[in-house]
């Protein structure tokens, strides 16, 4: 019988094959098979994977944030970073994304410079350990590109190792009418060379020059790479544009099999090296296409649910759920081992590629425009003919959901609480931007001195000045906070909330998003119901099929006896109408 080890070894050895399947690309697979084994120190006895293992349940949230979103005066911005969540969100939240912490040269550390360095002014490595001891610590693996400036690229420049054949190069003449592009930049950048005139692919910007995954050292490298990381603290590991990662003339450029093969590998080493830790695949792309990095549950433990956030904002902009709803009914469940990664805000845009199919081109220029009224900025894309179409929306979530109709803050906090009810009852894994916690405004100013438009949601809190807002209990930012926080600790006790628990969509009216949550062992049911519009809605109990002869709402804490009855719901009110409370 074939010992743990050896089937891992065969594993990857056919997992190379498909990565490097074509005739020029061929390398011995059974040497780089040992190769990557050796850089996982996966050398010796392994154990047998355990397939299709979930490894978060319903107590998981993730806070999104940069390293120096909170800054402290005489302090590290990681050690503020850590002083905040541990005052103000340990008993809700267990895990952190720290956006790159590396020293980086553009596009607020996208544009990596060293992967094995943290940034000196955010702190050091041990304040990055020390996040990792008390949460689930989320990094990105920036693994389309690095920085022009890097010492990679500089080698690329000379001609010297490593990094002389890091870098994908192509010919303008070269067929490349069919490239996907994120941006409106020059795809290829002319750059002097040791060996001449080279002209480097850059999907980003000419400072984020992709590599070129072909050469096998290159995968070499981003292994040992996400050892390091492990042996950090690293657990959850955000694969960063990946989607684009695999180039071939003449095709897209984007999601190929090469790509997907690629996932693949790096989920069965991180999985045989650290069976706790996760993959989660960053592709803003449509909905479709984005759904595909799940495989066979054998590439992404998550994805990030692109769709959500465009689909949501519409809902409550217009008060009608009907294209939400329509999304929700061909959202397939996550099998067990995978789940989605939910979220409604990041440190970019909000997105419209993922809502491409979703929104007619009327529906998504009434959103843009909505977004422009509020003070928000639009990103393009190039598309096919040399013109340009949005990409992105640039906008704080507050002020994406404040009206500018609205007289005071009150009717944009509780659309947020409603649009994070919302996001909390799905199923998956909800990851909330720290500045959406925070009920945290456009930043003009931010905006101006940087000059790119994702500024704008990239606020930088003085931490006393943040302490001093949030002693407040009557200021937004407290309200927000409180509201989100509440919603959070009640989740975190209920089985049907689980990741992978069951959801059945409700059919109410246009106006009442509903959802059905089964716990994984049958006995717990949660109907959430949220009112996406400004009209108060009724909706009859007798609507909802309810079993159980005692019911009661999660939220406010009201029983729901009589299944005859109708429950009101006031403009933006969400209910979580349960058979079990607090059943874990």
């Amino acid at each position: 019988m074939m010992n743990a080890h050896a089937h891992l070894q065969k594993r990857i050895v056919h997992l190379l094959g498909q990565v490097y399947s074509e005739p020029a690309l061929r390398v011995d697979e059974s040497y780089w098979a040992e190769v990557l084994l050796n850089e996982m120190r996966l050398d010796g006895e392994t154990t047998a994977q355990l397939s299709h293992k979930n490894v978060w349940n319903q107590s998981d949230a993730w806070v999104i944030t940069y390293g120096d979103s909170i800054l402290n005066e005489d302090e590290k911005p990681l050690e503020t970073l850590k002083r905040f969540v541990d005052e103000h969100l340990s008993t809700v939240i267990n895990g952190v994304h720290i956006l790159p912490f590396y020293p980086y040269s553009s596009d607020d550390g996208f544009a990596v410079l060293d992967y094995s360095s943290v940034n000196e002014t955010l702190g050091t490595w041990a304040d990055i350990e020390a996040v990792a001891k008390d949460y689930v610590l989320m990094a990105d693996l920036v693994i389309n590109h690095c920085s022009s400036r890097s010492l990679w690229f500089q080698n690329f420049l000379r001609g010297v190792h490593p990094g002389a054949d890091f870098f994908y190069t192509a010919n303008p003449s070269d067929a490349l009418d069919l490239v996907v592009r994120p941006r409106t930049s020059d795809l290829l950048q002319e750059v002097e060379t040791a060996n001449g005139p080279r002209h480097v692919w850059c999907t980003f910007s000419h400072d984020q020059v992709d590599f070129d995954f072909r050469n096998i050292e290159v995968l070499r490298q981003f292994v040992s790479i996400i050892r390091f990381y492990l042996d950090k603290g690293v657990r959850v590991f955000r694969l960063d544009a990946v989607a684009f990662l695999w180039k071939e003339l003449g095709s897209t450029c984007i999601n190929l099999p090469e790509t997907h093969a690629v996932v693949r590998l790096l989920r069965e080493l991180i999985e045989h090296a650290a069976p706790e830790a996760m993959i989660i695949t960053e592709t803003n792309i449509p909905n479709v296409e984005n759904l595909s990095y799940f495989g066979n549950g054998n590439e992404a433990h998550g994805v990030y649910n692109f769709s959500l956030p465009p689909l949501l904002l519409q809902a409550l902009i217009s008060g009608d759920c009907s294209h939400l709803n329509q999304w929700m009914m061909s959202m397939p469940l996550a099998r067990s081992g995978t789940t989605y990664f939910n979220f409604l805000a990041s440190h970019d845009g909000i997105g419209l590629r993922p809502a491409e199919g979703l929104l007619s081109d009327q529906e998504l220029d009434a959103l843009t425009e909505a977004m422009e009224q509020r003070g928000g900025r639009l990103s393009r894309r190039s598309v096919d003919g040399g013109g340009s179409k949005v990409y992105e929306m640039n906008i704080s979530l507050f002020d994406a959901l404040r009206d500018p109709l609205d007289v005071d803050d009150g009717l944009a906090i509780d659309r947020m609480i409603c649009a994070h009810a919302v996001m909390f009852s799905l199923a998956g894994i909800p990851g909330i931007y720290v500045h959406s916690l925070l009920g945290t405004r456009n930043d003009y100013q931010r905006l101006e001195h940087l000059g790119y438009a994702r500024a704008i949601n990239r606020h930088q809190w003085s931490y006393p000045e943040l302490q001093s807002v949030l002693s407040n209990a009557d200021t937004t930012h407290a309200r927000v906070l409180e509201g989100l926080t509440e919603l959070l600790s009640i989740r975190r006790l209920q089985s049907a909330f689980h990741p992978n628990a069951a959801q059945y969509l409700l059919h109410l009216n246009s106006a009442v998003f509903g959802l059905w949550r089964e716990s994984l062992d049958g006995r717990q049911r949660i109907f959430c119901m949220s009112n996406l519009s400004a009209e108060t809605q009724a909706i009859s109990l007798a609507d909802l099929n309810l079993i159980e002869p005692y019911w009661v709402d999660l939220i406010t804490g009201n029983d729901h006896l009589d299944r005859n009855q109708s429950v009101i719901l006031q403009p933006y009110q969400s209910l979580w109408l349960t058979n079990l409370p607090n059943y874990q």
